[in-house]
């Protein structure tokens, strides 16, 4: 994410290769580290890793 502290939403889509849409989509979700600050939604970067984290599907043991 190239040492960046925050995403916009379309740099956010780009870097995990979703469309537009699903990214204001994920936005949108209460469990998403999305930011709103005067109508403008960013995503941190360490937040956005760490969410990631936390969606990773675990294989069936």
């Amino acid at each position: 994410m190239d040492g960046k502290l925050a995403l916009s939403v379309p740099e956010m889509a780009k870097a995990l290769g979703i469309g537009i849409e699903n990214a204001y989509d994920l936005c949108k979700r209460a469990d998403f580290p999305a930011i709103r600050i005067r109508g403008r939604i960013i995503i941190p970067a360490d937040g956005l890793k760490n969410w990631l984290s936390g969606e990773t599907v675990k294989p069936h043991e």
